[in-house]
């Protein structure tokens, strides 16, 4: 993170405050224009205790601090003991991180952000393009190679297979989405959401992992074949009107998703999540189910194009390098983070680390 790209924070916060400290928070013109038909309000909240001594300190993300048509940020409410906290953005990827820290004298180190935020369903129609401008630094960045996403070698020699001779962005994306679905599979053992090292997943022929393993594969293929695309890293924060196995609610501390677009100049950014279609495989009827099931078929149709918004975007960025340093660059920035003088606790064991998230859906 760049602390010269700050965004908010509190300098000094003494006690567990008795009133909140508000972080970010919408005008009422914004929130008219949020409660309006297709939108939905949620609210997750992330309490996090932290051993004492050693002046500990915590990174957590946060919903996308840029609206878009999808997700608008609302609020961020924030109460601690903490002494120093604030709200930082990635220099590189525009990614927002929470940062709070405590001395060595507090007794119970502890944080609560709350962070209220708006969704919408979002879907392309393929028919009716709509042609849209992206600066172009922005496709250049994801066009880069990165540490566990590299485009040459395997992965480049993998692409040139899938697409052939196509040339159209959506048909070559369409084909990497497919090929995945078809030749990838959810392995229920990989813990978390899997690491993302798609050349290592190509050289084994092992290309079973989770969502960050799943949808890397496609933004490194697409990469390779010279389309811009990018993991989207969040977390799922309600029951999915159409897959069982595709939501969660209430309790989130395991819910983190990472999903994936790939950019056309005609549509603009387009969401796909062939990661979720082996989820439905795998998990949808409680046990495996085949790839031509009907639910694994509307699945499949239903994900390219199109991203259910029961389900929040942190932010986009790869190799993370939080601020100030831990010392050590993170594949992907989508649970808490923390050190202590113990060291750095387990951000995949809740219970260990001692955080919580939990979600809830504000209705008017």
């Amino acid at each position: 993170m760049n602390r010269r790209d700050f965004l908010e924070a509190s300098a000094v916060l003494t006690a567990f405050a008795a009133l909140p400290v508000y972080l970010r928070q919408a005008s009422a013109a914004t929130l008219n224009e949020i409660y309006q038909p297709g939108w939905r309000v949620f609210e997750i909240t992330t309490a996090v205790e932290l051993k004492a001594g050693g002046q500990p300190r915590v990174w957590l993300p946060v919903p996308f601090y840029r609206d878009t048509d999808y997700q608008r940020l609302v609020s961020n409410e924030l109460r601690g003991n903490m002494v120093r906290a604030g709200i930082y953005r990635d220099e590189k990827y525009g990614a927002p991180a929470f940062y709070a820290e405590w001395d060595d004298k507090t007794v119970a180190p502890q944080v609560q952000l709350v962070s209220q935020f708006a969704t919408r369903n979002r879907s392309v129609d393929f028919s009716r393009p709509q042609p849209t401008t992206v600066n172009k630094d922005e496709l250049e960045l994801y066009l880069k190679p990165t540490k566990h996403i590299p485009t040459d070698g395997i992965v480049g020699e993998t692409s040139k297979k899938i697409v052939g001779d196509l040339t159209d962005p959506v048909e070559k994306s369409r084909a990497i989405y497919e090929w995945i679905v078809d030749n990838t599979f959810r392995d229920p053992k990989v813990r978390g959401c899997g690491i993302g090292d798609i050349s290592f997943m190509l050289e084994t022929g092992n290309l079973g992992g989770k969502c960050a393993d799943i949808n890397a594969l496609f933004t490194g293929l697409a990469r390779a074949t010279g389309i811009p695309a990018r993991d989207v890293y969040g977390v799922r924060v309600a029951t999915s009107a159409f897959f069982k196995s595709l939501g969660k609610s209430g309790d989130i501390s395991k819910a983190q998703h990472c999903r994936a677009e790939f950019y056309d100049a005609r549509y603009g950014w387009v969401p796909v999540d062939p990661a979720d279609v082996r989820k439905v495989v795998l998990e949808e009827e409680g046990k495996i189910i085949p790839i031509d099931h009907p639910k694994v078929l509307q699945a499949r149709g239903k994900l390219f194009g199109y991203w259910e918004m029961n389900w929040v975007g942190f932010n986009t960025a790869c190799d993370v390098q939080l601020d100030p340093s831990p010392g050590e660059a993170l594949n992907f920035f989508m649970y808490p983070y923390a050190q202590t003088a113990e060291g750095k606790p387990d951000s995949l064991d809740p219970q260990g680390f001692r955080y919580q998230m939990t979600s809830r859906e504000i209705t008017t």
